[in-house]
């Protein structure tokens, strides 16, 4: 495992199918597998970043098991991979994304992949908002010729500046995969009938 390898938790009540699941997915990311809500709950830290979670299991549930997540600010995202169609009692649940068993090796690869370059252009966009606030913040309180006799106004420039450009890129990255489809759908009016 690499330092920028991604690690997923995969918590699915039936171990073949979790073992399908891993399967599938090592070699790309860093795979673990848990086969109920409680074993979950204690292996999921601040290093998980992304959880495929089953949504009904005995004992603990995958909603539960995600309010709990979510209730300890966890940063992971969370893709419910389950039996249950999805219904009006999905809404508020807190999930990033959801699939409806079976699922194909292609369609989990590609949910995983779609929830790390969310991930990535979520972390981007904070850091380009705290430059750009530190630079507002310094446009307002410090004369031009400060700002121009500074190196370190410089750098944050510059790196004001590389984040944009990384922030487009994944957008852009986004797009092209048809990830954003989704996410933007509610932003197109309805069709008037």
């Amino acid at each position: 495992m690499t330092p920028d390898t991604s690690s997923v938790l995969i918590v699915e009540d039936e171990p073949d199918l979790a073992s399908l699941y891993a399967t599938w997915l090592e070699g790309a990311y860093d795979v673990e597998t848990a086969y109920d809500g409680e074993t979950a709950l204690d292996a999921v830290d601040e290093s998980v970043d992304i959880v495929l979670l089953d949504r009904r299991m005995p004992g603990l549930s995958g909603e539960t098991l995600l309010a709990t997540l979510r209730e300890r600010d966890l940063e992971c995202r969370v893709a419910m991979v389950t039996a249950v169609e999805p219904d009006f009692d999905i809404i508020g649940m807190g999930f990033d994304d959801y699939l409806v068993k079976p699922v194909s090796r292609a369609e989990l690869l590609r949910i995983v992949e779609q929830l790390v370059l969310r991930s990535s252009y979520d972390e981007q966009l904070q850091e380009f908002f705290a430059l750009a606030s530190t630079k507002a913040l310094l446009d307002a309180e410090k004369t031009a010729a400060e700002r121009k006799s500074s190196e370190e106004y410089a750098q944050l420039q510059d790196r004001l500046a590389v984040c944009r450009v990384q922030a487009g890129e994944t957008m852009m990255e986004l797009f092209e995969r048809d990830g954003c489809r989704r996410l933007y759908q509610d932003l197109s009016p309805e069709p008037v009938s």
